[in-house]
């Protein structure tokens, strides 16, 4: 689909000092992509990209993920209006994760329940040792029941 190209992986110096795009992808083909909002910095999701997602999404100007759970590609934001214009990607020292730097379209919202990130709870400890989840983020964006219908 996409006319870019990355380059095979190279020797290590190459990889973590030179100025070519050598992904390293896992046994299954995908490379992790941390999201965050271009302005604010806030994470707002994880994602997974294969070589032609990673490739989709340098072409467009758009994010495109692998769906692991349907096996699929999608654009975030297909669907809900939510779409993720990336502003920056970032490749780590080994090159194998990726920051997007994006703004979100429609609403603002990216988290698929409703919240502006997916990052909406933090996890705390009680004083006896047990650990739960507390909001950081106490109101949604939307809710997905009203827009999408009940699952």
């Amino acid at each position: 689909m996409c006319n870019t190209h990355l380059t095979e992986r190279g020797d290590k110096e190459t990889v973590e000092n030179g100025n070519l795009m050598m992904p390293k992808f896992d046994r299954d083909g995908l490379i992790v992509a941390v999201v965050t909002d271009v302005a604010s910095g806030e994470v707002l999701m994880v994602g997974y990209m294969n070589a032609e997602a990673l490739k989709r999404t340098i072409e467009t100007g758009e994010a495109w993920y692998w769906s692991r759970s349907r096996q699929s590609y999608w654009k975030k934001g297909e669907t809900s209006g939510q779409i993720q214009t990336v502003h920056e990607i970032l490749t780590d020292c080994d090159q194998d994760a990726l920051v997007l730097k994006v703004s979100v379209a429609g609403n603002g919202a990216t988290c698929h329940v409703g919240y502006r990130s997916c990052f909406y709870r933090k996890t705390v400890k009680n004083g006896d040792g047990a650990v739960h989840l507390e909001r950081v983020e106490t109101e949604r964006v939307y809710d997905p029941d009203e827009v999408y219908g009940k699952s």
